[in-house]
């Protein structure tokens, strides 16, 4: 099998618009989450989220497509922007890669959680209170979730696989994993993979809320994502998208391109047990991890960090500490682990990409980033997971987990890179 290796990083995040903003920001435990702006909340029992603030298109698409691209797709082409940049597939100050060679070897993979669902929102009130020939013509292409893909895809002419994977909080790594097969196995060269979502809307809070799935903690809303901590009571809801460059290795090397990380390892698994609901002790996800560390060819106590899905919920996170107790052994009290949604959020079918990258960036600079808000553990969360502050530890191995809903869960592993 043909080995695969990052060479790019991008990342629109609650707490920056590009990677080395956030990685910053995720060390300093800073928290994205704030009062809800994009819609008022006075009726809504949930009144926080972790916003992507606004930001200029104008390098990366023109105004009038621009005015009329959904949130996930201008996250999408944002952080594919920036990871081509720095792989040096883009010239610097370009975004429409007419400079580029026929790139037929070159694909995307961006998995897309929700998509356009406030384009559905407002489609809907348009077509009640105007009738259907109000609807806008361009509801339907931009509401679908597979457009960050094509959108990246034709802006900076990528020929080849162009797909979405919509795995509810899944989505982000398993488009990361699915980009690795295709280069692995010989259909890729290049592909841009990673996740995408913008879905902070009235309709997605008041189903999320319904639930009781999300944190209420409104009177410090810096503190309520609170992963594996005793008084977490939800997630946060947060938006974005992450992405990296994949490269075959003797194609990188072969331009002189900067390695970042190598990815060796990708499982799946599914729970077979609920809708929403893990596994008991988190089966699904031993299965996954396990099946990873299989592919990757490398044992438990060779990885050095976990960045764990660490939703800030109770079944998560007790079924995620049994499930890396039971995979890892005895190491897994060795291991570092951490959840990054302590500061970004869950940005659902977004949050596999964004910490596939802060994944990355751990790796490649031999930083464990900090648990935000993680100040009185959880009895039955009783591992290192590295609370409020970052550490500084050579990381061989790093591990990144994702579950979703419908039980479907992704592992993917990338290690330090030597030739």
């Amino acid at each position: 099998m043909r080995r695969v290796v990052v060479t790019g990083i991008g990342l629109v995040t609650p707490v920056g618009h590009d990677a080395e903003t956030s990685w910053k920001r995720v060390l300093l435990a800073q928290s994205g989450v704030r009062l809800i702006t994009k819609f008022p909340v006075q009726e809504f029992p949930v009144k926080i989220a972790a916003e992507v603030d606004a930001f200029d298109l104008g390098p990366f698409m023109d105004a009038k497509e621009a005015r009329r691209t959904t949130d996930f797709v201008k996250y999408a082409v944002k952080a594919s922007h920036e990871a081509l940049t720095q792989a040096g597939l883009l010239p610097a100050g370009s975004y429409n890669g007419q400079d580029a060679t026929e790139r037929h070897g070159y694909g995307t993979s961006i998995g897309v959680g929700i998509g356009g669902i406030g384009e559905i929102e407002n489609s809907t009130l348009t077509l009640e209170k105007s009738g259907p020939r109000r609807i806008s013509p361009f509801f339907m292409p931009y509401a679908i979730s597979n457009m960050a893909a094509g959108v990246v895809s034709r802006l900076f002419s990528l020929k080849g696989p162009n797909v979405c994977t919509t795995t509810a909080c899944t989505s982000g790594t398993h488009g990361v994993g699915e980009g690795f097969l295709y280069i692995r196995n010989g259909m890729a060269d290049v592909m841009v993979v990673g996740g995408s979502e913008g879905a902070i809307t009235p309709l997605s809070i008041g189903a999320f809320a319904s639930m009781k799935a999300l944190s209420t903690f409104h009177e410090n809303p810096s503190g309520a994502s609170r992963p594996f901590d005793l008084h977490r009571d939800g997630f946060v809801m947060g938006e974005g998208a992450g992405v990296l460059v994949l490269e075959e290795l003797e194609h990188a090397k072969k331009r002189g391109a900067t390695i970042l990380a190598e990815m060796i390892g990708y499982g799946m698994s599914g729970d077979a047990h609920h809708i929403t609901a893990p596994s008991p002790q988190g089966e699904g996800a031993q299965r996954c991890m396990s099946a990873a560390l299989r592919m990757a060819q490398i044992s438990a106590d060779q990885v050095d960090y976990i960045n764990a899905h660490g939703t800030s919920t109770d079944l998560n996170d007790k079924y995620e500490t049994a499930a890396i107790k039971a995979v890892f052994g005895h190491h897994a009290t060795k291991v570092s682990i951490s959840s990054t949604k302590g500061v970004t959020g869950h940005c659902l079918g977004a949050a596999g990409g964004i910490e596939a990258a802060l994944t990355v960036l751990a790796t490649h600079r031999g930083v464990i980033p900090p648990t935000a808000n993680l100040r009185t553990p959880d009895p039955d969360c009783d591992l290192d997971y590295t609370p409020l502050l970052p550490r500084e530890r050579s990381v061989r191995y790093a591990l990144s987990n994702s579950f979703g809903f419908g039980g479907t869960n992704a592992t993917v592993i990338f290690k330090s890179f030597n030739t």
